[in-house]
């Protein structure tokens, strides 16, 4: 795994990972993020990577490849406002997004349509961390 940039390093440190842990990752392309958080949350733990762009889905598949295929890690595309558990989907213990326009002030018309979305996926009381800081609980 190549080393992660000092933000995303900083970030990684800031969340409270534990082994069996679920985490959602909104917009985590090209994945850095996920396959750290991945080797933190395993074993029984797995992380799911939701970005908009699909060039970004594309990427986040090729590098991380051998978390997909170890079931440690998954990739979707969908927006922060328009991402749905699917059927039978388990929902997700921690939210992490970063420099994501619908959670960082960016976007606010898209707020809270992106939260509503995310508390949706998560277990009654999952924080939700932004750019690295914890700002909800879900």
């Amino acid at each position: 795994m190549s080393a992660l940039s000092p933000r995303l390093a900083a970030v990684l440190e800031a969340l409270p990972l534990a082994p069996g842990l679920r985490v959602l990752e909104i917009g985590g392309a090209p994945g850095p993020l996920a396959r750290a958080m991945a080797a933190r949350v395993s074993p029984g733990g797995f992380v799911l990577v939701v970005d908009r762009s699909q060039r970004g889905v594309a990427a986040t598949r090729t590098a991380c490849a051998t978390e997909i295929a170890a079931g440690v890690l998954g990739v979707r595309h969908a927006s922060a406002e328009s991402f749905r558990l699917e059927p039978g989907e388990d929902p997700f213990d921690l939210v992490v997004a970063n420099r994501v326009g619908a959670l960082d002030g960016r976007h606010p018309a898209l707020a809270d349509a992106a939260l509503a979305a995310i508390r949706a996926a998560t277990t009654p009381g999952a924080p939700l961390y932004v750019d690295g800081r914890p700002v909800a609980t879900l």
